[in-house]
């Protein structure tokens, strides 16, 4: 089932990459529940072998493009969020002191931590695009405007997905015109 689950993430990874235009530079949130990706109810078992599984199919397709990563927290750590340091630091986010765990934080976010090279935690970020991985709730975390992304497949393990991508706010009424590309 984890070699699954790694594949599974890994194929949904790279068409969320293109549906989203993600470019080097740019910022993408995950939020997972390893518990839903085994089959059960979201902050009942947590599993760090499915969330291995599924880092390891996403964060070298993330690292292969020069895209930021973010995992999101559970809400015992409030969705607090991981990042690379210099993420951090490149974005303006304050930096806050916490490390996660599976039962405080996820298996996701503790995967990353290790995974990290200079792993931190901060409290608010706004993503270009995003993946819910077991309804996690990632939404607070993205730019505005939101758009929904749908892609070849809609689980990763039992997990359900939500894909999303961000485009400028339309402003201007009907006389404007806008920039085709961001539609």
């Amino acid at each position: 089932m984890m070699e699954e689950i790694k594949n599974q993430a890994n194929l949904v990874i790279q068409e969320l990459i293109a549906a989203a235009n993600l470019k080097k530079g740019d910022l993408l949130v995950i939020g997972c529940s390893s518990s839903e990706m085994i089959g059960s109810r979201i902050g009942k078992n947590s599993s760090l072998e499915a969330a291995e599984a599924a880092f390891s199919g996403i964060y070298p397709v993330l690292q292969e493009h020069g895209i930021a990563l973010a995992v999101q927290c559970c809400e015992h750590l409030n969705r607090a969020l991981i990042v690379e340091e210099e993420t951090a630091e490149r974005f303006g986010y304050e930096i806050v002191n916490v490390k996660p765990q599976p039962k405080a934080g996820g298996s996701f976010a503790t995967t990353a931590w290790k995974a990290f090279t200079h792993p931190v935690a901060v409290e608010h970020i706004k993503a270009k695009a995003g993946l819910d991985i077991g309804g996690t709730l990632i939404g607070m975390h993205l730019k505005e405007v939101a758009v929904p992304v749908r892609l070849s497949r809609s689980t990763i393990g039992k997990a359900n997905i939500l894909c999303a991508r961000t485009r400028p706010k339309f402003i201007g009424g009907e006389r404007a015109a806008y920039v085709e590309e961001y539609k």
